[in-house]
C-alpha cells in the first residue's frame, strides 16, 4: 500500500455548501476507485501568494489516502485538471 498526500485550492466565489459538495464529491472519487481516506484537514480560505485564475484567495484542504495502486489517484487527478470548481492540486507520494 502506498500513501498519498493530496492538497487542493477551490475556488472562493462557492458557498459553503458548494465547497463542502466539491470536497465529499472528490473524497468519493478516491473512496470509489479503491483509496482509503485515513485523514482529511480544512486548513480554511488563505491568500494565494500569487494570482491563480483570477483569483487572490481560495479554501486549501489536505486529504491523506492510501491506495495499492494509482487508479483513485490518477482519477483524481484528471477530475480536478477538467473541474472549474478546483483551481490547483498537488498530490504527494508520502515516503515511509
Amino acid at each position: 500500500m502506498k500513501n498519498y498526500e493530496i492538497m487542493f485550492i477551490v475556488k472562493p466565489t462557492l458557498g459553503e455548501d458548494e465547497i463542502k459538495k466539491v470536497i465529499s464529491n472528490f473524497t468519493k472519487v478516491l473512496t470509489d476507485n479503491g483509496a482509503k481516506v485515513i485523514e482529511t484537514q480544512d486548513m480554511g480560505q488563505r491568500n494565494l501568494a500569487y494570482e491563480i485564475k483570477k483569483h487572490k484567495s481560495g479554501y486549501y484542504y489536505v486529504i491523506v489516502v492510501e491506495a495499492s495502486d494509482s487508479k483513485a489517484i490518477d482519477e483524481f487527478d484528471r477530475l480536478a485538471l477538467i473541474s472549474g470548481d478546483i483551481i490547483r492540486h498537488l498530490i504527494t507520494k508520502i515516503e515511509k
